[in-house]
């Protein structure tokens, strides 16, 4: 296929170019390509052209929580939001521990991916000794929870942390980590249980930024004595940017991701969206959020993820002790921070850094994805910057439509969304007629 005069957004600028895709590759970039032996050509005239999103932090819920949404729904909804790549989570039921495990749940998902996949495994005090298996079998990259999260899969003691860190920076592979501390989130989540608090921002207060801050230090002291690759999921508050900043200024492997969530919502929305907005780490206040957004502008963040974490209508819809943590974000992921960006709030040119190439770097993909280069995937997000988007229940894949960006008008469209060279979204719509998804694996380099 041939995309004609589109303007193509890359970290270094934004140049108009035609991009011919061949076998499901891009095998030219440049003005006036001939159409010579093209399929079809798309007009992209006015239209600004994305490397499609690699999402490294989703929750599909297959298997075992299907009932919350499953890898069929999740995939067709990152499809329509310009995701062609989605890094699954591993704390399914069950968990991705054993090589087996992996295996059994890629053969599951395979048949049902609207976009391509790669999978973590999850480490914890038992299985440490099965990395390298499970790197061997498929698996891109380990997630690790240092605090307590859907799954309840329980944080690796220190002595454990120290050994995968060390094969960490042995087998040159990236460990993503929930950074909360375990005790402290324990602690402060009593304390404040027993005053007898019911308002939805007593769930912020449970999770206060010193156990981000102190596991945060942690991962850094670690990182700093073995050279192992830390990567910090959805950061949340600012004392963690300033101990990220101060470590990456020391040369420290460590890096850092949030999700739009942080940038788009404070404290002060808790009396609108309640429960709707509970996450975990909890979305804080302002001067938070602000020192988020000057990180991602500034560098310090060089990831975005989603964290697309699912759940029925009645598990949220409860009181803040009750209610489940995390809402759906693959769809509207690419239109919430196209449109902060169209807003001048972060810089178009950093979306395929941020959300595209850093994240296929970390985790091996890259340069077969992340990238709008000669030789990588022909994975493209063409979108129209004059158009709008409008979050309703129609257009929503999930299962549940359970999101607080419902009813939100977000400035930019999608047109086409491209995967390998086939165009599984036309204008806003999903056209394939069946699942065109591959597992990915790690590149060798």
């Amino acid at each position: 296929m041939l995309v004609r005069g589109g303007s193509i957004v890359t970290p270094e600028g934004v140049f108009r170019a035609d991009v011919k895709v061949v076998d499901g590759r891009i095998a030219a970039l440049g003005e006036d390509l001939s159409a010579a032996g093209v399929d079809e050509v798309l007009d992209a005239s006015g239209l600004l052209v994305f490397p499609g999103l690699v999402d490294e932090h989703v929750h599909m819920r297959e298997p075992g929580l299907e009932y919350k949404d499953d890898f069929t729904h999740g995939t067709m909804a990152a499809a329509l939001g310009g995701v062609t790549t989605v890094i699954e989570q591993p704390n399914t039921l069950p968990p991705v521990d054993e090589p087996q495990k992996l295996v059994s749940k890629a053969a599951l998902l395979k048949d049902k991916a609207y976009v391509d996949f790669a999978l973590y495994g999850v480490l914890h005090d038992t299985n440490t000794h099965l990395m390298e298996d499970l790197l061997g079998v498929g698996a891109v990259g380990f997630k690790v929870f240092l605090g307590p999260t859907t799954g309840n899969i329980p944080p690796p003691s220190e002595g454990s942390l120290y050994e995968i860190l060390s094969k960490s920076s042995r087998l040159g592979v990236t460990i993503a980590f929930h950074a909360e501390d375990h005790q402290l989130v324990s602690y402060f989540t009593n304390l404040v249980k027993s005053s007898g608090r019911l308002d939805p921002q007593a769930h912020e207060d449970a999770r206060p930024p010193i156990a981000e801050e102190l596991a945060v230090m942690k991962l850094i002291l670690m990182s700093r004595r073995t050279g192992g690759r830390v990567h910090i999921l959805h950061m949340s508050s600012r004392e963690g940017v300033e101990l990220l900043k101060e470590a990456l200024w020391e040369g420290v492997n460590v890096t850092g991701e949030t999700c739009p969530h942080y940038l788009t919502f404070s404290s002060d929305d808790y009396p609108k969206y309640g429960t709707l907005i509970k996450v975990n780490p909890p979305i804080r206040s302002n001067p938070h959020r602000e020192a988020l957004l000057k990180a991602v502008n500034e560098g310090v963040i060089s990831a975005l993820g989603s964290d697309h974490a699912p759940h029925a209508r009645e598990e949220k819809m409860r009181s803040v002790w009750d209610a489940a943590a995390g809402f759906p974000n693959v769809q509207t992921f690419f239109p919430v921070i196209l449109d902060m960006a169209l807003r001048g709030l972060i810089k178009l040119t950093a979306i395929p850094k941020l959300a595209s190439e850093n994240p296929a770097k970390y985790f091996g993909l890259w340069p077969r994805k992340g990238s709008v280069r000669v030789g990588s995937d022909g994975d493209l997000v063409i979108v129209d910057p004059n158009g709008k988007t409008l979050v309703s229940e129609e257009w929503l894949q999930y299962k549940h439509k359970v999101t607080p960006y419902l009813g939100w008008e977000l400035r930019g469209e999608i047109k086409y969304v491209v995967l390998r060279g086939h165009v599984i979204v036309r204008n806003g719509r999903l056209v394939t007629a069946e699942p065109k998804g591959v597992w990915i694996k790690r590149s060798s380099s």
